[in-house]
């Protein structure tokens, strides 16, 4: 009798172990993707940002080109 509480004690306290252990893996897990996902996102953002900055300098400079060539013209 003794034997089988002893027995009935040590796998609860393993599964319980189990499932603690299993537990914080998936929390770990959960946190990692989160922190990919969040890096992807700003990297996204900050490419985009980058690429609409690059069009608007260059629309500027082609403006700026486009008017000075203009005036060249006239004037000279």
């Amino acid at each position: 009798m003794v034997v089988v509480v002893v027995v009935v004690v040590v796998v609860v306290v393993v599964v319980v172990v189990v499932v603690v252990v299993v537990e914080e893996v998936v929390v770990i897990i959960v946190v990692v993707v989160a922190v990919v996902v969040v890096v992807e996102v700003v990297v996204v953002v900050v490419v985009v940002v980058v690429v609409v900055v690059v069009v608007v300098v260059v629309v500027v400079v082609v403006v700026v080109v486009v008017v000075v060539v203009e005036v060249v013209v006239v004037v000279g």
